[in-house]
Protein backbone atom coordinates (compact mmCIF):
# COMPACT_ATOMS: atom_id res chain seq x y z
CA UNK A 1 0.00 0.00 0.00
CA UNK A 2 2.89 2.41 0.66
CA UNK A 3 4.53 2.10 -2.48
CA UNK A 4 1.11 2.24 -4.28
CA UNK A 5 0.79 6.07 -2.99
CA UNK A 6 4.46 6.87 -3.03
CA UNK A 7 3.90 6.05 -6.95
CA UNK A 8 0.48 7.77 -7.42
CA UNK A 9 1.98 10.74 -5.49
CA UNK A 10 5.59 10.56 -8.09
CA UNK A 11 2.72 10.59 -10.68
CA UNK A 12 0.33 13.13 -9.79
CA UNK A 13 3.23 15.19 -9.75
CA UNK A 14 5.32 14.49 -12.37
CA UNK A 15 2.01 15.33 -14.56
CA UNK A 16 1.31 18.21 -12.28
CA UNK A 17 4.34 19.54 -13.14
CA UNK A 18 3.52 18.59 -16.98
CA UNK A 19 0.47 19.95 -16.74
CA UNK A 20 1.72 23.55 -15.10
CA UNK A 21 4.66 23.76 -17.99
CA UNK A 22 2.62 22.61 -20.75
CA UNK A 23 -0.31 25.50 -19.35
CA UNK A 24 2.06 28.20 -19.37
CA UNK A 25 3.97 27.29 -22.93
CA UNK A 26 0.08 27.19 -24.49
CA UNK A 27 -0.67 30.56 -23.08
CA UNK A 28 2.43 31.99 -24.87
CA UNK A 29 1.79 29.90 -28.22
CA UNK A 30 -2.01 31.84 -27.61
CA UNK A 31 0.32 35.14 -28.04
CA UNK A 32 2.11 34.08 -31.71
CA UNK A 33 -1.30 32.53 -32.91
CA UNK A 34 -3.19 35.96 -32.20
CA UNK A 35 0.05 37.69 -33.86
CA UNK A 36 -0.57 35.04 -37.01
CA UNK A 37 -4.42 35.78 -37.40
CA UNK A 38 -3.63 39.32 -37.31
CA UNK A 39 -1.18 38.79 -40.50
CA UNK A 40 -4.75 36.44 -41.98
CA UNK A 41 -6.39 39.87 -44.02
CA UNK A 42 -2.73 40.62 -44.94
CA UNK A 43 -2.38 37.32 -46.81
CA UNK A 44 -5.29 36.96 -48.17
CA UNK A 45 -4.75 39.94 -50.34
CA UNK A 46 -1.72 38.47 -51.86
CA UNK A 47 -1.90 36.93 -55.63
CA UNK A 48 -0.48 33.12 -55.97
CA UNK A 49 2.84 34.56 -57.67
CA UNK A 50 3.43 37.03 -54.32
CA UNK A 51 3.92 33.62 -52.21
CA UNK A 52 7.37 33.15 -53.69
CA UNK A 53 7.97 36.86 -53.52
CA UNK A 54 7.15 36.37 -49.95
CA UNK A 55 9.43 33.74 -49.41
CA UNK A 56 12.67 35.66 -50.40
CA UNK A 57 11.33 38.74 -48.46
CA UNK A 58 11.67 36.29 -45.48
CA UNK A 59 14.76 34.91 -46.69
CA UNK A 60 16.65 38.09 -46.78
CA UNK A 61 15.11 39.22 -43.41
CA UNK A 62 17.06 36.57 -41.82
CA UNK A 63 20.36 37.64 -43.56
CA UNK A 64 19.82 41.51 -42.13
CA UNK A 65 19.51 39.91 -38.98
CA UNK A 66 16.18 39.18 -37.81
CA UNK A 67 15.38 35.79 -35.95
CA UNK A 68 12.99 32.61 -36.77
CA UNK A 69 11.11 33.83 -34.01
CA UNK A 70 10.80 37.41 -35.56
CA UNK A 71 9.50 36.31 -38.49
CA UNK A 72 7.65 33.01 -37.58
CA UNK A 73 4.05 34.66 -36.96
CA UNK A 74 3.93 36.13 -40.85
CA UNK A 75 5.85 33.10 -41.97
CA UNK A 76 2.79 30.77 -40.02
CA UNK A 77 0.08 33.06 -41.67
CA UNK A 78 1.46 32.64 -45.09
CA UNK A 79 2.02 28.21 -44.75
CA UNK A 80 -2.16 28.49 -43.67
CA UNK A 81 -2.56 30.41 -46.74
CA UNK A 82 -0.92 28.18 -48.83
CA UNK A 83 -2.69 25.19 -47.55
CA UNK A 84 -6.23 26.65 -47.91
CA UNK A 85 -5.41 27.84 -51.47
CA UNK A 86 -4.05 24.19 -52.47
CA UNK A 87 -5.58 21.96 -50.28
CA UNK A 88 -8.43 23.80 -49.29
CA UNK A 89 -7.53 23.35 -45.34
CA UNK A 90 -6.69 26.10 -43.05
CA UNK A 91 -4.99 25.20 -39.62
CA UNK A 92 -6.79 25.77 -36.89
CA UNK A 93 -4.89 27.79 -33.74
CA UNK A 94 -4.05 24.40 -32.14
CA UNK A 95 -2.40 23.70 -34.82
CA UNK A 96 -0.30 26.78 -34.72
CA UNK A 97 0.51 26.15 -31.24
CA UNK A 98 1.49 22.27 -32.58
CA UNK A 99 3.58 24.24 -35.06
CA UNK A 100 5.23 26.54 -32.97
CA UNK A 101 6.10 23.77 -29.78
CA UNK A 102 7.46 22.06 -32.80
CA UNK A 103 9.58 25.44 -34.04
CA UNK A 104 10.50 25.96 -30.44
CA UNK A 105 12.40 22.34 -30.25
CA UNK A 106 9.39 20.54 -28.04
CA UNK A 107 8.07 17.44 -27.97
CA UNK A 108 3.79 18.18 -29.27
CA UNK A 109 1.55 15.88 -27.10
CA UNK A 110 -1.61 16.13 -29.81
CA UNK A 111 -4.35 13.80 -30.13
CA UNK A 112 -5.01 11.34 -33.15
CA UNK A 113 -6.79 12.88 -35.78
CA UNK A 114 -6.06 16.41 -34.61
CA UNK A 115 -3.42 16.78 -37.91
CA UNK A 116 0.02 16.35 -37.45
CA UNK A 117 0.87 16.06 -40.92
CA UNK A 118 -0.49 19.64 -41.58
CA UNK A 119 0.92 20.65 -38.20
CA UNK A 120 4.68 19.99 -39.17
CA UNK A 121 4.24 22.28 -42.28
CA UNK A 122 4.63 25.20 -40.50
CA UNK A 123 7.58 24.62 -38.24
CA UNK A 124 9.28 23.05 -41.28
CA UNK A 125 8.48 26.17 -43.84
CA UNK A 126 9.96 28.70 -41.02
CA UNK A 127 13.14 26.93 -40.30
CA UNK A 128 13.77 25.93 -44.26
CA UNK A 129 14.03 29.52 -45.33
CA UNK A 130 17.74 29.49 -43.09
CA UNK A 131 18.55 27.07 -46.63
CA UNK A 132 20.19 24.76 -43.99
CA UNK A 133 17.62 21.59 -45.07
CA UNK A 134 14.74 20.51 -42.34
CA UNK A 135 14.34 16.52 -42.36
CA UNK A 136 10.72 15.13 -41.76
CA UNK A 137 10.98 11.71 -39.86
CA UNK A 138 8.64 9.24 -40.04
CA UNK A 139 7.86 5.84 -39.27
CA UNK A 140 7.53 3.53 -42.92
CA UNK A 141 7.99 4.28 -46.36
CA UNK A 142 4.57 4.80 -47.20
CA UNK A 143 3.92 7.83 -45.03
CA UNK A 144 7.51 9.14 -46.29
CA UNK A 145 6.21 9.51 -49.75
CA UNK A 146 2.66 10.41 -49.00
CA UNK A 147 3.51 13.46 -46.78
CA UNK A 148 5.79 14.87 -49.47
CA UNK A 149 3.53 14.52 -52.36
CA UNK A 150 0.31 15.77 -49.91
CA UNK A 151 2.01 18.63 -48.26
CA UNK A 152 4.64 18.90 -51.19
CA UNK A 153 1.82 20.98 -52.78
CA UNK A 154 2.16 23.36 -49.80
CA UNK A 155 5.70 23.96 -49.78
CA UNK A 156 5.59 24.28 -53.97
CA UNK A 157 3.31 27.49 -53.56
CA UNK A 158 6.16 28.88 -51.61
CA UNK A 159 8.46 28.39 -53.41
CA UNK A 160 10.48 25.94 -51.55
CA UNK A 161 11.40 21.78 -52.91
CA UNK A 162 10.17 18.69 -51.12
CA UNK A 163 11.64 15.53 -51.33
CA UNK A 164 11.21 12.09 -49.75
CA UNK A 165 13.38 8.71 -49.27
CA UNK A 166 12.18 5.59 -48.57
CA UNK A 167 14.41 2.28 -48.37
CA UNK A 168 15.54 1.96 -52.11
CA UNK A 169 14.00 5.05 -53.93
CA UNK A 170 14.14 9.08 -53.31
CA UNK A 171 11.85 11.17 -54.88
CA UNK A 172 11.12 14.75 -55.33
CA UNK A 173 8.27 16.83 -56.01
CA UNK A 174 7.47 17.88 -59.21
CA UNK A 175 4.54 20.18 -60.16
CA UNK A 176 4.76 19.38 -63.87
CA UNK A 177 5.60 15.80 -63.69
CA UNK A 178 2.75 13.01 -63.18
CA UNK A 179 3.51 9.84 -62.23
CA UNK A 180 0.66 7.73 -64.53
CA UNK A 181 1.19 4.27 -62.45
CA UNK A 182 -0.24 5.76 -59.46
CA UNK A 183 -3.51 5.50 -57.80
CA UNK A 184 -3.30 7.89 -55.17
CA UNK A 185 -3.58 11.41 -55.50
CA UNK A 186 -1.21 12.08 -52.98
CA UNK A 187 1.84 10.55 -55.16
CA UNK A 188 1.03 11.79 -58.28
CA UNK A 189 3.73 14.26 -58.45
CA UNK A 190 6.84 12.57 -57.06
CA UNK A 191 9.17 12.39 -59.49
CA UNK A 192 12.03 9.89 -59.10
CA UNK A 193 15.92 11.66 -58.15
CA UNK A 194 18.85 10.72 -56.14
CA UNK A 195 19.65 10.83 -52.72
CA UNK A 196 21.72 13.98 -52.69
CA UNK A 197 18.79 15.74 -54.67
CA UNK A 198 16.88 14.77 -51.93
CA UNK A 199 18.85 15.95 -49.03
CA UNK A 200 19.59 19.00 -51.09
CA UNK A 201 15.28 20.01 -51.04
CA UNK A 202 14.23 22.82 -48.92
CA UNK A 203 12.36 19.93 -46.84
CA UNK A 204 13.18 15.78 -46.72
CA UNK A 205 10.65 13.52 -45.28
CA UNK A 206 12.21 9.60 -44.61
CA UNK A 207 12.28 7.04 -42.98
CA UNK A 208 14.06 7.20 -39.12
CA UNK A 209 16.49 4.25 -39.99
CA UNK A 210 17.58 5.44 -43.24
CA UNK A 211 18.49 9.16 -42.16
CA UNK A 212 20.86 6.76 -39.54
CA UNK A 213 21.76 4.53 -42.80
CA UNK A 214 22.52 7.43 -44.73
CA UNK A 215 24.67 8.86 -41.87
CA UNK A 216 26.49 5.50 -41.82
CA UNK A 217 27.36 5.34 -45.70
CA UNK A 218 28.53 8.88 -45.87
CA UNK A 219 31.21 8.18 -43.03
CA UNK A 220 31.97 5.30 -44.95
CA UNK A 221 32.66 7.42 -48.29
CA UNK A 222 35.83 7.67 -50.00
CA UNK A 223 35.43 11.17 -51.26
CA UNK A 224 33.18 14.56 -50.72
CA UNK A 225 31.39 14.23 -53.78
CA UNK A 226 29.68 10.49 -52.28
CA UNK A 227 28.52 12.49 -49.65
CA UNK A 228 24.77 12.67 -49.55
CA UNK A 229 23.59 14.21 -46.40
CA UNK A 230 24.62 18.13 -45.82
CA UNK A 231 23.68 18.48 -42.03
CA UNK A 232 21.44 18.25 -39.13
CA UNK A 233 20.15 21.83 -38.68
CA UNK A 234 16.63 20.98 -37.64
CA UNK A 235 14.10 17.39 -37.60
CA UNK A 236 10.46 16.85 -36.72
CA UNK A 237 10.26 13.33 -35.67
CA UNK A 238 6.54 11.92 -36.10
CA UNK A 239 5.34 9.02 -33.76
CA UNK A 240 8.26 10.68 -31.43
CA UNK A 241 7.72 8.34 -28.57
CA UNK A 242 8.40 5.14 -30.48
CA UNK A 243 11.26 6.64 -32.36
CA UNK A 244 12.88 8.65 -30.31
CA UNK A 245 12.29 6.18 -26.82
CA UNK A 246 11.08 2.72 -27.74
CA UNK A 247 13.32 2.10 -30.75
CA UNK A 248 16.34 4.81 -30.23
CA UNK A 249 18.60 2.36 -28.80
CA UNK A 250 18.85 -0.30 -31.07
CA UNK A 251 21.71 -0.03 -33.05
CA UNK A 252 21.90 0.47 -36.66
CA UNK A 253 25.05 -1.63 -38.44
CA UNK A 254 26.80 -1.29 -41.65
CA UNK A 255 28.63 -4.77 -42.06
CA UNK A 256 30.69 -6.70 -44.52
CA UNK A 257 31.20 -10.32 -44.78
CA UNK A 258 33.67 -12.20 -42.32
CA UNK A 259 34.92 -15.17 -44.19
CA UNK A 260 35.07 -17.91 -41.43
CA UNK A 261 33.79 -21.83 -41.05
CA UNK A 262 30.29 -21.65 -40.01
CA UNK A 263 29.56 -25.44 -40.11
CA UNK A 264 30.39 -25.79 -36.38
CA UNK A 265 26.98 -23.74 -35.40
CA UNK A 266 25.49 -26.91 -36.34
CA UNK A 267 27.14 -29.04 -33.57
CA UNK A 268 26.64 -26.04 -30.71
CA UNK A 269 22.91 -26.18 -32.11
CA UNK A 270 22.90 -29.32 -30.97
CA UNK A 271 25.05 -29.43 -28.34
CA UNK A 272 22.16 -26.43 -26.45
CA UNK A 273 19.94 -28.27 -27.31
CA UNK A 274 21.07 -31.05 -24.85
CA UNK A 275 21.45 -28.75 -21.80
CA UNK A 276 18.54 -28.53 -18.84
CA UNK A 277 16.69 -25.16 -18.64
CA UNK A 278 16.92 -25.53 -14.69
CA UNK A 279 20.49 -26.32 -14.00
CA UNK A 280 22.62 -25.45 -17.33
CA UNK A 281 21.56 -21.65 -18.07
CA UNK A 282 20.14 -18.33 -16.99
CA UNK A 283 18.02 -16.16 -19.21
CA UNK A 284 15.77 -12.78 -18.56
CA UNK A 285 13.38 -12.73 -21.06
CA UNK A 286 13.20 -8.64 -20.48
CA UNK A 287 16.49 -7.67 -20.94
CA UNK A 288 17.04 -10.76 -23.73
CA UNK A 289 19.90 -12.25 -22.13
CA UNK A 290 21.18 -15.67 -21.22
CA UNK A 291 24.14 -17.15 -19.84
CA UNK A 292 25.79 -20.56 -19.27
CA UNK A 293 25.90 -21.73 -15.35
CA UNK A 294 28.99 -23.46 -14.00
CA UNK A 295 26.54 -26.77 -14.40
CA UNK A 296 26.13 -26.00 -17.64
CA UNK A 297 29.77 -25.24 -18.99
CA UNK A 298 30.65 -28.60 -17.61
CA UNK A 299 27.56 -29.74 -19.63
CA UNK A 300 28.88 -28.55 -22.39
CA UNK A 301 32.81 -29.75 -22.43
CA UNK A 302 31.80 -32.97 -21.55
CA UNK A 303 29.32 -32.95 -24.47
CA UNK A 304 32.44 -31.78 -26.69
CA UNK A 305 34.58 -33.65 -25.30
CA UNK A 306 37.25 -31.23 -23.93
CA UNK A 307 38.92 -30.88 -20.79
CA UNK A 308 38.71 -26.94 -20.53
CA UNK A 309 36.26 -25.12 -23.36
CA UNK A 310 37.98 -21.40 -21.87
CA UNK A 311 41.50 -23.08 -22.80
CA UNK A 312 40.65 -25.34 -25.61
CA UNK A 313 38.36 -22.82 -27.65
CA UNK A 314 37.75 -19.50 -26.33
CA UNK A 315 36.04 -18.77 -29.63
CA UNK A 316 33.95 -21.44 -29.33
CA UNK A 317 32.12 -20.20 -26.05
CA UNK A 318 31.53 -17.11 -28.18
CA UNK A 319 29.23 -19.49 -30.36
CA UNK A 320 28.21 -21.63 -28.09
CA UNK A 321 26.25 -18.17 -26.29
CA UNK A 322 24.94 -17.64 -29.04
CA UNK A 323 23.87 -20.57 -29.63
CA UNK A 324 22.34 -20.52 -26.40
CA UNK A 325 20.89 -17.43 -26.56
CA UNK A 326 18.86 -18.54 -29.96
CA UNK A 327 17.61 -21.44 -28.45
CA UNK A 328 16.40 -20.15 -25.08
CA UNK A 329 15.26 -17.00 -26.29
CA UNK A 330 14.06 -16.28 -30.26
CA UNK A 331 11.23 -17.80 -31.24
CA UNK A 332 10.07 -18.92 -34.68
CA UNK A 333 6.95 -17.20 -35.64
CA UNK A 334 7.63 -14.31 -33.09
CA UNK A 335 10.98 -12.80 -33.24
CA UNK A 336 11.46 -14.52 -36.78
CA UNK A 337 10.08 -15.91 -39.86
CA UNK A 338 11.90 -19.35 -41.79
CA UNK A 339 10.48 -18.45 -45.27
CA UNK A 340 11.94 -20.44 -48.75
CA UNK A 341 15.05 -21.41 -46.33
CA UNK A 342 16.13 -18.73 -45.26
CA UNK A 343 15.79 -17.06 -41.39
CA UNK A 344 14.07 -13.61 -41.80
CA UNK A 345 13.63 -11.47 -38.54
CA UNK A 346 10.42 -10.01 -37.50
CA UNK A 347 10.30 -6.29 -36.14
CA UNK A 348 9.16 -6.36 -32.37
CA UNK A 349 7.84 -3.07 -32.64
CA UNK A 350 5.54 -3.14 -36.47
CA UNK A 351 5.15 -6.98 -36.83
CA UNK A 352 7.04 -6.52 -40.58
CA UNK A 353 9.28 -8.50 -42.32
CA UNK A 354 13.10 -7.14 -42.18
CA UNK A 355 14.08 -8.43 -45.15
CA UNK A 356 17.94 -8.36 -45.60
CA UNK A 357 18.17 -7.25 -42.19
CA UNK A 358 20.26 -9.85 -39.81
CA UNK A 359 21.05 -10.50 -36.11
CA UNK A 360 24.56 -9.49 -35.31
CA UNK A 361 27.51 -10.96 -33.11
CA UNK A 362 26.99 -14.62 -34.50
CA UNK A 363 23.10 -14.71 -33.37
CA UNK A 364 21.81 -15.05 -36.67
CA UNK A 365 23.89 -17.95 -38.02
CA UNK A 366 23.09 -19.21 -34.34
CA UNK A 367 19.40 -19.10 -35.50
CA UNK A 368 20.04 -20.82 -38.83
CA UNK A 369 21.67 -23.60 -37.72
CA UNK A 370 18.78 -24.26 -34.62
CA UNK A 371 16.65 -24.15 -37.65
CA UNK A 372 18.61 -26.47 -40.04
CA UNK A 373 18.58 -24.37 -42.91
CA UNK A 374 21.86 -23.03 -44.63
CA UNK A 375 23.94 -21.06 -42.51
CA UNK A 376 25.12 -17.34 -43.83
CA UNK A 377 28.82 -16.20 -43.79
CA UNK A 378 28.96 -13.92 -40.60
CA UNK A 379 29.42 -10.36 -40.90
CA UNK A 380 31.78 -7.95 -39.28
CA UNK A 381 30.37 -5.00 -38.14
CA UNK A 382 31.53 -1.68 -40.13
CA UNK A 383 29.85 0.78 -38.98
CA UNK A 384 27.14 1.98 -36.23
CA UNK A 385 24.90 4.17 -34.84
CA UNK A 386 21.86 4.19 -32.68
CA UNK A 387 19.33 6.52 -33.91
CA UNK A 388 19.46 7.80 -30.09
CA UNK A 389 22.90 9.28 -30.55
CA UNK A 390 22.06 10.09 -34.09
CA UNK A 391 19.20 12.00 -33.27
CA UNK A 392 20.90 14.12 -30.56
CA UNK A 393 23.26 15.62 -33.74
CA UNK A 394 20.76 17.97 -34.79
CA UNK A 395 20.43 21.55 -33.42
CA UNK A 396 17.06 21.63 -33.22
CA UNK A 397 15.01 18.78 -32.37
CA UNK A 398 10.82 18.48 -32.37
CA UNK A 399 8.46 15.54 -32.07
CA UNK A 400 4.92 15.14 -32.00
CA UNK A 401 2.95 12.01 -31.07
CA UNK A 402 -0.63 10.89 -29.43
CA UNK A 403 1.22 9.69 -26.50
CA UNK A 404 4.34 11.70 -24.90
CA UNK A 405 3.08 12.68 -21.73
CA UNK A 406 3.86 9.23 -19.78
CA UNK A 407 7.93 9.31 -21.89
CA UNK A 408 8.25 13.32 -20.55
CA UNK A 409 11.14 12.59 -17.95
CA UNK A 410 12.65 10.42 -20.88
CA UNK A 411 12.78 13.11 -23.44
CA UNK A 412 13.98 15.50 -20.74
CA UNK A 413 16.92 13.46 -19.68
CA UNK A 414 17.70 12.23 -23.30
CA UNK A 415 17.10 15.30 -25.32
CA UNK A 416 16.73 18.48 -22.99
CA UNK A 417 12.73 18.50 -24.77
CA UNK A 418 9.82 19.92 -22.68
CA UNK A 419 6.22 18.05 -23.43
CA UNK A 420 3.67 19.92 -24.50
CA UNK A 421 0.00 19.22 -24.05
CA UNK A 422 -1.54 20.78 -27.28
CA UNK A 423 -5.27 21.41 -26.58
CA UNK A 424 -7.84 19.69 -29.30
CA UNK A 425 -9.39 21.85 -31.63
CA UNK A 426 -13.02 20.30 -30.27
CA UNK A 427 -14.01 18.26 -27.22
CA UNK A 428 -13.00 14.50 -27.57
CA UNK A 429 -16.31 12.55 -28.20
CA UNK A 430 -14.52 9.27 -28.10
CA UNK A 431 -13.50 7.42 -24.79
CA UNK A 432 -10.14 6.21 -24.44
CA UNK A 433 -10.30 2.98 -22.37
Amino acid sequence: YTVWVYTNELYMSLFSSLFNTSNSFIKQAQKVVDRVNAFEETVKGLSNEQFKEETEKLKARLVTGETLDEIFPYAAALVREASFRTLGQRHYDVQIIGGYALHKGRIAEMRTGEGKTLVATIPAYVNALTGEGVHIVTVNDYLARRDAGWMGAIFNFLGMKTAAMISDQSFIYDQDFFDKESNDFRLYHLKPCSRKEAYEADITYGINSEFGFDYLRDNMAQSSDQLVQRGFHFAIVDEADSVLIDEARTPHIISAPYEQDTSKYYTYAKVIHQLNPSTDFVIDEKLKTSHLSEAGISAVEKLLGVSNIYEDDYDALFHIEASLKAEALFKNDRDYIVKDGEVIIVDEFTGRLLQGRRFSEGLHQAIEAKEGVEIKQESKTLATVSLQNYFRMYSKLGGMTGTAATEAEEFSKIYKAEVVVVPTHRNIQRKDE
